[in-house]
């Protein structure tokens, strides 16, 4: 009875797990294969927006700029704790003239991405240290506000 009560929960236990990865899409998916079948000063808006949908981001100042992003994540063996693995990380940048027609198209690909080194220097907070002044007026602040020193601290 025992053995029985066992191998139904290791089945139990093993029944839901998968052996395919789970993979997390964001954005536009087959963003490079679909960006192909954009042609410069050919394609309008609409076209765009039937074959990719609506931007991810839109800004609008001389041009209309367009970003579409397609994200692929998945999660990493669990001799690396699971942690996400980034497989797939496009960003499509449109730019839309007057006229309604695709201007400019830049395409990046994950192998683009670059690695930002920041700076280690440290800028100097002048605005910590307080002047004589400073500590004057806030001393007769305190005492003009509380004259015999019982009130109570917030």
């Amino acid at each position: 009875m025992k053995n029985f009560i066992y191998i139904i929960t290791v089945f139990i236990l093993f029944s839901n797990c998968t052996f395919n990865k789970v993979a997390k899409y964001h954005g536009v998916r087959f963003l490079e294969n679909k960006q192909k079948n954009l042609i410069i000063n050919v394609s309008n808006k609409n076209d765009i927006i039937s074959l990719l949908g609506p931007p991810s981001t839109k800004s609008s100042f001389d041009n209309a700029l367009w970003i579409y992003i397609e994200r692929l994540v998945t999660k990493k063996p669990l001799i690396k704790l699971g942690s996400d693995k980034l497989l797939k990380n496009n960003v499509l940048v449109l730019e839309i003239n007057d006229k309604g027609l695709l201007h400019k198209k830049i395409f990046y690909k994950i192998d683009k991405m670059n690695d930002i080194d920041f700076s280690k220097m440290k800028t100097n907070d002048n605005l910590s240290k307080k002047s004589f002044v400073y500590s004057f007026l806030s001393s007769m602040r305190q005492k003009i506000n509380d004259p015999l020193g019982k009130r109570k601290k917030r």
